[in-house]
């Protein structure tokens, strides 16, 4: 029986094809996002990395980006690596903090990311104390 459209295991399919596009000649790392917005598209994303490496970057973050500059409101996002040994630690899995960061910017504080292999958590237990900007009050 294939996942409801709208389930988490259905967001982490789409994140595994979207792994499968992954430009990953240094690290062999294919990694993919699917994210799910508020009009019930998903978008979808893979790592892209470069030569000089500090350009690369991680397929939640290209999800993410891509579902905003389409005018999109992210609500939930998926990741798998699908390049992860079976027996990994979860550690490995999971969304390095630049990525958490940029969710916690743009998804709702109890979102929920699904992690290939992992599971499902809410942002906040990903990133439970993130950077605020704090614009200053001016009188």
């Amino acid at each position: 029986m294939a996942p409801a459209e709208n389930n988490a295991e259905s967001l982490l399919v789409r994140a595994r094809q979207a792994a499968e596009r992954a430009h990953c000649p240094y690290s062999n790392f294919h990694v993919g996002a699917a994210v799910r917005c508020d009009d019930g598209s998903v978008i979808e994303g893979c790592n892209v990395e470069s030569a000089s490496y500090g350009l690369s970057i991680c397929a939640e973050r290209v999800a993410l980006f891509s579902a905003i500059s389409q005018g999109k409101k992210p609500l939930e996002l998926a990741v798998s690596c699908i390049d992860t040994q079976s027996d990994a630690v979860p550690g490995s899995r999971m969304p390095c903090g630049a990525c958490r960061q940029v969710m916690q910017e743009l998804l709702p504080s109890k979102a929920k990311v699904s992690i290939d292999g992992v599971g499902t958590k809410q942002l906040e237990q990903l990133l439970p104390a993130p950077f605020e900007l704090t614009q200053p009050n001016i009188d």
